[in-house]
């Protein structure tokens, strides 16, 4: 395996070309948001904050915005049945099931970054435009990725609202948790065709500036059947990290490849949400129904001997079937959760860092057999 790590620039803000924020909202297509949107309160701790509806002047679509700390959903879904002529979101709900449609980042200047993103080569889907109301006004634009997915850009540094112009405040859907179950979004990753992975790898590089952070190539992202290739595209500041994935010949069907046939072609995979106590993040979800990946007892056995010692006894990692993993840098924790839906797409990660920018390098065939082992259940291996 080949694993390139390269650092951000010392001026980073400076000399960064497309200068963002941080991330602004990972969007979803849903089939019926008022259902996810109490799935995610109840599961992931969440919290409803905004709306927009019917109610409020909006006829076709139901959106809920749902926000734990720095990181926030918007959850949406046609009011009305699918028709030829309906509305995309009804469309595309039908053709990939529930799934993420818009990572939107947050950046100083939506005017300017979206020139400079067209210019580079993007495809634009909405010109930079204003929406305003009571607490001010919001500059959004918005350009393509791949499949389906977009990046709204989004330009809020004078808006005092909730989430965006148009959306009302809401009532939580359960009582709040006294402690967040996580409070931030990590990184976001994409699946693309074989072949792929480098042409959406050059779009970050040219379009966003944005540099490659690290690689993961070759036979240690390989279990005995299956594998893939990755690399990982980041701004300047490291605020927005993108890995995209895409599969490599091997005996049987990788966990890309499942995602590109039920999804209906390259979308986002999983979503690494950012915890400082990945015990409580583990325990609270588990006891309100969330499903995470199995990891076989031997994975412990020698973990203290490479990993060292970690916030978290070994023994409580394998009790809850948490990952680690370390680097020149520090060391970090993580867990993956089973798809969120039937379509075996969508999943989330949970990730509590210390020093280390990784990804888990060296969980990767452990986590790989592991999926493995439920593509089996499901058939799909």
């Amino acid at each position: 395996m080949t694993e390139t790590t390269h650092s951000a620039p010392r001026t980073a803000r400076e000399a960064d070309p497309f200068p963002v924020q941080g991330m602004d909202a990972v969007v979803f297509a849903v089939g019926n948001a008022k259902q996810a949107a109490h799935y995610y309160s109840t599961a992931f701790g969440m919290t409803l904050v905004a709306y927009r509806g019917p109610e409020n002047g909006y006829r076709e679509t139901a959106s809920y915005v749902l926000e734990s700390g720095a990181a926030r959903f918007v959850l949406t879904s046609v009011i009305k049945p699918a028709t030829e002529h309906g509305h995309f979101l009804a469309r595309h709900v039908a053709e990939h099931g529930d799934g993420v449609i818009d990572l939107a980042i947050e950046v100083p200047d939506a005017r300017a970054a979206y020139a400079r993103a067209v210019e580079q080569g993007a495809r634009g889907l909405e010109e930079p435009h204003e929406v305003s109301d009571e607490d001010g006004t919001v500059v959004l634009a918005a350009i393509a990725t791949y499949g389906e997915t977009r990046h709204t850009l989004v330009e809020r540094g004078s808006y005092k609202g909730l989430y965006l112009p148009g959306y009302v405040a809401a009532q939580p859907l359960v009582p709040r948790r006294e402690k967040r179950t996580f409070q931030a979004i990590d990184h976001c990753v994409g699946n693309v065709q074989l072949g792929h992975m480098n042409e959406w790898v050059e779009f970050y590089n040219k379009v966003l500036g944005f540099t490659n952070m690290k690689e993961f190539v070759g036979d240690d992202i390989a279990t005995e059947y299956s594998a893939l290739m990755s690399k990982v595209v980041a701004d300047g500041t490291r605020k927005v990290k993108f890995p995209i994935n895409e599969p490599a010949i091997a005996k049987k069907k990788s966990q890309i490849d499942e995602y590109l046939e039920f999804y209906g072609g390259p979308g986002v995979q999983h979503i690494a949400l950012a915890t400082n106590d990945i015990i409580h993040t583990v325990r609270s979800m588990r006891d309100a129904g969330v499903q995470f990946l199995d990891v076989p007892d031997s994975y412990y056995d020698t973990l203290g001997e490479w990993v060292g010692t970690t916030r978290v006894p070994v023994d409580t990692l394998r009790e809850l079937k948490i990952l680690a993993d370390r680097d020149e840098d520090g060391y970090l924790l993580q867990i993956f959760t089973k798809p969120v839906q039937d379509r075996p797409t969508v999943f989330f990660e949970m990730i509590e860092r210390h020093g280390s920018m990784g990804f888990g390098k060296g969980n990767f065939k452990a986590l790989f057999e592991a999926i493995e082992r439920e593509q089996a259940k499901r058939g799909n291996l």
